[in-house]
């Protein structure tokens, strides 16, 4: 038996420009870190009297005999992949809501392909882990997805990265220090109470990108002007920043957002937010905001009947907690 915990992210500066249809011409650049919400996952071989050849946990409980009606995607596509001799049980735990723009579903790839790696007992380095789920997202399952989340999810983090046309990238850690701890404080999360699938919102804009150079090209820049704002402690400027990013977001395609979105980040802005955005392709799931510390008390106050997130930022990637197969 395997149990792996992987991070959820929040992204900051860069959406987008990880995409392939973007970088390969243009290179790319993000901004991001994950926080300590976490995807777990409980995996083992089943044993040969078991009744059925394969268990799946997830919204739904499946007990299949054949690798092709497992209604999971990424379970199913995987256990394809690694071609194992005995039947498996998967079983999912988040932290979070999927389809809610925390990179759960890369978190998840991250996690089970970290798993089953393991079980086949191939130990690899964490970029080729970070390479093998990319790969299995964009290939084999044919996602519309970028390389941010894989990244973000396997190594942990607060990151900025660099992404070249090849598709290679640079890390850059940045230290989750007292004064970033402090920057921490300024950020409120809240959940939309919208579902979605970011396959399906990215696919209705990011096959214009190419139609969007102006927009994505300030997008792009923003990552280092977020980072200098950053390491400068600049923290209210850095929310401002935000703002500015979320307008160039909703410039992409109108599938981003919707009147629920905008009303509450309207609200948000008049009770004290400098800035935020909708956190991954858009659509609902979470939004981000950034408040200077004095306003933060008095804002949650103002909300009703909406789920606020405490967080904080973590540094751990996608680990192994138990592993029984050595």
């Amino acid at each position: 038996m395997l149990i792996t915990k992987t991070p959820y992210r929040i992204s900051f500066f860069g959406g987008g420009t990880d995409y392939p249809v973007w970088y390969q011409k243009h290179g790319g650049a993000f901004l991001s870190t994950t926080i300590d919400k976490y995807v777990y996952l409980t995996v083992r071989q089943l044993p040969s009297f078991s009744d059925s050849n394969y268990r799946i946990v997830w919204s739904k409980v499946e007990t299949v005999n054949k690798i092709k009606n497992i209604q999971h995607n990424v379970v199913r596509e995987m256990l394809n992949n690694f071609n194992f001799k005995t039947g498996m049980e998967v079983h999912y735990q988040g932290d979070l809501p999927a389809r809610s723009g925390m990179g759960s579903s890369s978190s998840f790839v991250v996690g089970l392909m970290n798993s089953f790696l393991n079980i086949k007992k191939k130990r690899v380095s964490t970029k080729d882990l970070a390479k093998k789920s990319i790969y299995f997202e964009q290939k084999t399952l044919k996602e519309v997805v970028g390389m941010q989340d894989q990244i973000s999810a396997t190594y942990g983090g607060f990151n900025k990265v660099d992404i070249d046309r090849d598709g290679n990238y640079k890390i850059k850690k940045i230290k989750i220090d007292n004064k970033i701890k402090e920057f921490n404080k300024n950020l409120v999360l809240i959940f939309t109470g919208i579902n979605r699938t970011a396959n399906e919102i990215a696919g209705q804009y990011v096959s214009n990108l190419k139609n969007k150079e102006y927009e994505m090209k300030e997008i792009s820049s923003q990552v280092k002007e977020g980072e200098r704002l950053l390491l400068k402690n600049k923290f209210n400027d850095f929310g401002r920043l935000l703002h500015e990013g979320w307008k160039l977001k909703k410039s992409l395609g109108k599938v981003i957002t919707n009147q629920k979105i905008d009303d509450l980040y309207e609200f948000s802005l008049k009770h004290g937010a400098l800035g935020g955005k909708i956190l991954g392709a858009g659509g609902g799931g979470f939004m981000l905001l950034y408040l200077p510390k004095n306003k933060i008390i008095n804002f949650k106050k103002k909300l009703k009947n909406t789920t606020i997130i405490p967080f904080n930022f973590s540094e751990s990637g996608s680990e192994i907690l138990l592993n029984t197969e050595k």
